[in-house]
Order: structure tokens, then C-alpha cells, then sequence
């Protein structure tokens, strides 16, 4: 186990301090990458699933919980074990020694052979993906399976490169009169305690396992709560992890899961004195609370953003357009990266296809939309279906909050009749009107907003990002001294900026190894994922010498 792993674990350390592009698990669905039948078997076993108790180990309080449905319509059934808040903490805290004691290099090799297993599973896992997070498959198995793992493993090369920046031992000898004092010290990497990871609806696995990695790689514990709407890949990789660890010699408490059907575990496991770890991504109003809640533990938290675009002018009119439409659209917007903001001056843009107008801009944005989507069958593959019913509500509300520029239409899946599925709604918006625009409408919902000039756009950027947080921000500019300018106001907010997006790399997706996800630097996000500082508060160092 360990041997087979720690090439991809030197590759992986390489890559972080490199930054260019590397991946460890291949984003291709092809029979050819994952063998032929892969696909099929995946299928089977996600269906195995449906309508019976998930099957583990775990100790529970006997009770059976669980509601998912997926946005596409089918009943999944699933039931988990209600799990018992203080056997939970206890069985935890119970396996903390043996695996601090097995220290850094042991830690980061068992994490990356759970990775190398749920690579293996990974179109099980798309499945799952899509029919509790509403994405389509293709993209269910990209972004819930290589990517995630990508990330995942990302957050193990950090956390094993903090660990071992500090030698494990040392003979510390200072000149004196006579023999010189001599010392024989011991640096151990103690774990903060009992982790917890709070999973989202949208990116089930992408935004919970860089947290669960970086902290079970660190020597904590791990209890991971699902989204009430999203257990299932969760619960299997949890499986994956727990099966992992028992091989290895290891109690496979190290990762448990804690499901529920409605609210109030999440809030009870966080606030408990004896969790020491606190990873969360949602809503803004749950991750304030939890930061000023959890106050026994590190809180790490992503939640929501004014991601914003500033047009100044384009050396590509149609790329533009095109890479607008697609950020716009993938997903139904439903990403914590997918634009909202498009500030455009008032008097237009200039264009390789001449002088354009706000409106034209607009309109431009509005047609390349509707070109992408027009077929239903093709839409349907880059949108997927609302995730939930409260998107849809806000897409259904959006037409009042200024003027419409591309209405919203209802388009019928071929293969899930049931799902509900809409393109996205674009609204000319008012700059006076910062109540709407400085609050986050998650889904397929953006505004067109006609400032006075780029450098009114820049400001604008900078003020609604420093105030209220951002993942991601663009700027198409064929000036230097706009990028400039741009890259400025970006670093100053605390928001990774893009610039010029025209072919196939689109805003609001990142690269692991290469991209950081959030900075950390303004209110949407507490860290990034991933540098130094996301792994650097989850474990200690305590000393021990001796006269040698």
C-alpha cells in the first residue's frame, strides 16, 4: 500500500511548488482510461443503493434517516443509521493515538491509497453525484470524481510538506566552559482534535474533501455531515476511507459519518467542545454564525460571493461572447465561481467588430446564451437540473428586480422528464440598485449593470468584493493599463482574477496544483484551497529533550 503510493505522492509535492499543470486522476470517462464495463459496473452499484439501508459498520443509535431525491426526479431511498452525537465524538477521540503516533509519512500514504480507492469507484460516485447534486453526468464524474481527488490530494501534499518542514529530531550542542550542553530533542506533530466537515448540496465531494484530506492527513479524526439533499457520495467515500484504514491497522473511526434528514447536527457537532476542526461551505448567514460560534475550534469556511466581470473593451468580440455564455450557463450558475455582476460602461465598448453600445453588449451576451442552449437536448448536458427548490425560486423572481434581458425558459429533459431544468435569466440592473446586486443569487441568475466608466467598473469591483466577498472576478480589456489597473483593484479585494477569457478556460473553473480556489483574503471564503495556511492551524508541534 504504502510503496505504490509514494511516487504519486512525491509527484504531488512536486506539483505544488511548481503550480503548473499536473493531474493524478484522469478527468476522461472513456472505456479506455477506466477499462471497458467501468461505466456500466459504476452504474450497477449506484443503483444497488436505492431503496435499502446503506451498509456499514458504523455505530449508530439504531434508527434509520435519510430523504434524498434527486433533482432529476427519481426517488433514491436511501436510509443511513442516525448517528449518536457522543459515541461519535468518543469513537473518535478513542483512535486519535494510534494514528498520531504513526506519524506524518504513514498518514499521508494511507490517505492517498483511500484516494487511489475511491478513484476506482469513481463512476459509482459520479452517480451519485448527479442525481443528489442536479449536474449533469459528464460533469458529475469530472468535478465529483478526478477533480475532487485532485484537490483532495492537493490538500494531503500541503499537509504532509507542513508536517515535515520541521525535522523530527535533533542533537542541539552549545559551546561552553568545559563540555558544551548538549540536548537531544524530539519534535512531534500533535493534531488539533476532532474534525468536523460540512458538506454542501451543489459539490459534494469537491468542496468536502480537501478538508477531510487535509485535516485525517494532519492526524485528526474525522466526522463528516453531509447535506440532508447530498449523503450519498459522501456516505461512500466515507465507506471507501473507513475500509482503508481498517487494512492498514487502523481504528476506522478515524472517519465517520453523521447524516440527518433535517437541521440542527451540524450546529450541535461544531459547537461541541471537544471538536477542534471546523470545515464548511453554504450559505453565508450559517458561516458567519459558525465563525462566531464555533469559538473552540478552526473555522474554515466558503460561502457566498459577488463573483463579478468587468468588459472594458475585446480583441475578440464572439470569444468573448462564447466564454461568457458557457460560464454563465454551466451547472445553471449553480457554481460558488459562475459570474453574477457583468459591469459594462454605460457608452459602450470598443471591439475587433467595431464600436459596441451597453445594449449591444447585452444583447450580445443575452444571443450567444440562447445560440449555446437552443437545442434542448445538448442544454441539458451543460445545465443539469436546479438543485433544489429554492433556485428555482429565486430564478422565477429574478424578472422583477430590474429589466429583463434574456428571460429564463423551461426546457424538458429527454431522459428525466421530471427534473426541472431552466437557462439562465440575465436583468439590466440599475448601478443605484445595490441592494440587489451586492447580495449573491445563487443559480442561473446575472446582471448587466451600465457604470460610468472602466475605472467606475474597477472601483465597483473592488468596493462590492472588500465589502461583501468573491471567489472569482474577470476583466476583458485590450488595454495594458486597464489589466494593470484591474489586477490592482483584484489584489487590493482579495479575489482571483481572470483576464481575457476567450478560449477554453472559463472563470469559473480552477485547476488543482495550479489554481487556488478563494484566497482567504475577503469575506467569502476564510482560506484557499489550497495553500500553506489551509493545513497550517490543524495540527502542533510539541518539543521533548534530554541531556544527551
Amino acid at each position: 500500500m504504502f510503496e505504490t503510493n509514494r511516487e504519486t505522492l512525491d509527484r504531488a509535492l512536486s506539483a505544488i511548488a511548481d503550480r503548473g499543470y499536473w493531474s493524478a486522476y484522469p478527468e476522461s470517462p472513456s472505456p479506455r482510461v477506466y477499462g471497458e464495463g467501468s461505466a456500466e459496473r459504476g452504474k450497477e452499484a449506484f443503483e444497488s443503493y436505492l431503496g435499502k439501508a446503506f451498509p456499514t459498520d458504523q455505530a449508530s443509535s439504531g434508527d434509520l434517516v435519510g430523504a434524498e431525491r434527486s433533482p432529476f426526479g427519481i426517488e433514491l431511498g436511501v436510509a443511513y443509521p442516525r448517528p449518536d452525537t457522543g459515541a461519535l465524538i468518543a469513537a473518535a477521540k478513542a483512535a486519535l493515538p494510534a494514528w498520531r503516533d504513526a506519524g506524518p509519512d504513514t498518514r499521508a500514504l494511507v490517505s492517498v491509497e483511500i484516494l487511489r480507492r475511491i478513484n476506482e469507484r469513481s463512476f459509482e460516485i459520479a452517480n451519485a453525484v448527479q442525481h443528489t447534486s442536479g449536474q449533469a453526468f459528464v460533469m458529475a464524474f469530472q468535478a465529483g470524481g478526478p477533480h475532487a481527488q485532485d484537490r483532495a490530494l492537493e490538500a494531503i501534499a500541503y499537509g504532509y510538506a507542513a508536517m515535515t518542514s520541521t525535522s523530527p529530531s535533533a542533537r542541539w550542542e552549545k559551546p561552553a566552559k568545559g563540555d558544551p550542553l548538549v540536548m537531544e530533542k524530539k519534535f512531534t506533530v500533535v493534531p488539533r482534535g476532532v474534525a468536523l466537515v460540512i458538506g454542501c448540496n451543489t459539490f459534494p465531494t469537491w468542496n468536502s474533501y480537501p478538508g477531510l484530506f487535509a485535516s485525517l492527513v494532519t492526524g485528526n479524526p474525522v466526522i463528516v455531515k453531509p447535506h440532508p439533499r447530498a449523503i450519498l457520495p459522501l456516505a461512500i467515500s466515507v465507506a471507501i476511507a473507513r475500509e482503508v484504514l481498517a487494512e492498514a491497522g487502523f481504528d476506522p473511526a478515524l472517519v465517520q459519518l453523521a447524516v440527518e434528514e433535517g437541521t440542527g447536527l451540524a450546529t450541535e457537532l461544531a459547537t461541541h467542545p471537544d471538536v477542534r476542526i471546523v470545515d464548511f461551505t453554504g450559505s453565508t448567514t450559517y458561516g458567519d454564525w459558525l465563525e462566531a460560534n464555533a469559538r473552540q475550534a478552526l473555522v474554515h469556511t466558503e460561502k457566498a460571493g459577488l463573483n463579478t466581470v468587468v468588459i472594458d473593451s475585446t480583441g475578440s468580440y464572439k470569444g468573448m461572447l462564447g466564454n461568457l455564455a458557457f460560464s454563465l450557463s454551466l451547472y445553471s450558475g449553480q457554481m460558488c465561481t459562475a459570474p453574477q455582476n457583468i459591469l459594462i460602461p454605460a457608452g459602450g465598448i470598443d471591439t475587433d467588430e467595431g464600436h459596441k453600445s451597453f445594449d449591444e453588449v447585452a444583447a450580445g451576451i443575452a444571443g450567444a446564451v440562447s445560440r449555446l442552449l437552443g437545442d434542448d437536448a445538448r442544454a441539458v448536458e451543460l445545465t443539469g437540473a436546479l438543485a433544489n427548490p429554492d433556485v428555482l425560486a429565486r430564478v422565477e423572481g429574478a424578472p422583477a428586480l430590474g429589466e429583463v434581458v434574456l428571460e429564463s425558459r423551461s426546457v424538458k429533459h429527454p431522459a428525466f422528464p421530471e427534473a426541472t431544468v431552466r437557462t439562465p435569466v440575465i436583468v439590466k440592473v440599475d448601478p443605484s440598485r445595490a441592494d440587489v446586486y451586492t447580495s449573491e443569487h445563487f443559480g442561473p441568475i446575472s446582471f448587466v449593470i451600465p457604470v460610468e466608466s472602466t475605472e467606475a467598473a474597477l472601483g465597483l469591483l473592488h468596493d462590492t468584493v472588500a465589502a461583501n466577498g468573491a471567489l472569482t472576478a474577470s476583466v476583458y480589456s485590450t488595454s495594458d493599463e486597464v489589466l494593470d489597473a484591474a489586477e490592482k483593484a483584484a489584489m487590493e479585494a482579495g479575489v482571483n482574477l481572470s483576464c481575457n477569457l476567450t478560449g477554453g478556460v472559463f472563470v469559473n473553473q480552477s485547476a488543482a496544483f495550479s489554481d487556488f480556489h478563494g484566497s482567504g483574503a475577503n469575506p467569502a471564503a476564510t482560506a484557499s484551497l489550497t495553500d500553506p495556511g489551509y493545513v497550517a492551524g490543524r495540527f502542533h508541534v510539541v518539543q521533548s529533550r534530554r541531556h544527551a
